[in-house]
């Protein structure tokens, strides 16, 4: 997965794109509950049925960002910019700095990444297979919309997982997590996943998570789920925060406002003839 990374481009706006390929009006915000009374044990099934009702549910997805990126010398990159994504299909970023000029844009599907960066006139477009191997590991698109939307991972095995209560709130643990075969392309190495999910007892949402891919110890990322907002109903984390651990520690903070859900979006992306391929 692209979140483990060793080594980053120089310029600190990919770097924070290809973070945010991790992988990366604010109204009725939800407060934090507090958990008063002893929680009762429920077994993997109940949790696992009640987080996937609680997940929100959409076709189209559209936010305004402000990303906010600590790398592990504590140099601090603020960009603003505009999440969009149609479910299972595009993840499309455009990103700017204070000045409002678009820097970056950044468009992801299943099989492909396409990237601009208008500072340099330069472009990228391929294969994910092209950046699994740059990196030496793994992208998954169904892992990236998950991690941004506050969701989990859809198509992958859920008959691993082991239920606890942990610090008041309810844990769901798997220590080898699949994709599951009806979505694996022929030419795909499954990932294996060890995964720690952390559920809200009252909403069933979820608040925190660690993921890292099994037999990487060193390499982990964090996500922390807050400020939920209700949006057509439903309760949509708006605040963010990513902690990866791969031989150097990042911190990328994603804070989304303007929510809107199915909403029809177009996802416009043409690369100007006098840019230059990135090599």
């Amino acid at each position: 997965m692209l979140f483990f990374m060793n080594k980053f481009p120089a310029h600190r706006i990919l770097h924070v794109c290809l973070l945010l390929m991790l992988l990366l009006a604010v109204s009725c915000k939800t407060q934090r509950s507090i958990i008063k009374e002893p929680l009762k044990s429920e077994g993997e099934k109940f949790l696992i049925d009640k987080m996937a009702d609680a997940e929100f549910k959409y076709t189209y997805f559209n936010a305004r960002c402000n990303v906010t990126l600590i790398d592990d010398k504590k140099n601090s990159t603020e960009l603003r910019g505009q999440l969009r994504i149609q479910k299972d299909s595009i993840i499309w970023i455009s990103l700017s700095p204070a000045l409002g000029i678009e820097a970056a844009r950044l468009m992801v599907t299943n099989d492909s990444i396409r990237f601009i960066n208008r500072i340099d006139k330069t472009f990228f477009e391929g294969d994910i297979s092209l950046v699994n191997n740059y990196f030496l590991t793994t992208i998954d698109f169904d892992i990236l919309q998950a991690l941004i939307t506050g969701n989990d991972i859809e198509g992958y095995e859920d008959g691993n997982f082991r239920a606890s209560i942990d610090a008041m709130q309810y844990r769901l643990t798997a220590t080898n997590r699949v994709k599951q075969k009806k979505y694996l392309k022929q030419k795909d190495t499954p990932n294996v996943l060890v995964q720690n999910i952390w559920l809200n007892p009252n909403n069933f949402k979820i608040m925190s998570l660690n993921i890292k891919e099994f037999g990487e110890e060193n390499k982990r990322l964090q996500a922390f789920y807050d400020d939920f907002e209700t949006i057509n109903g439903q309760m949509v984390p708006a605040s963010i925060n990513f902690e990866l651990q791969g031989g150097k520690k990042i911190n990328l903070k994603i804070k989304y406002s303007r929510i809107e859900l199915d909403i029809l979006q177009t996802f416009p992306f043409k690369i100007p003839d006098n840019y230059t391929e990135m090599k």
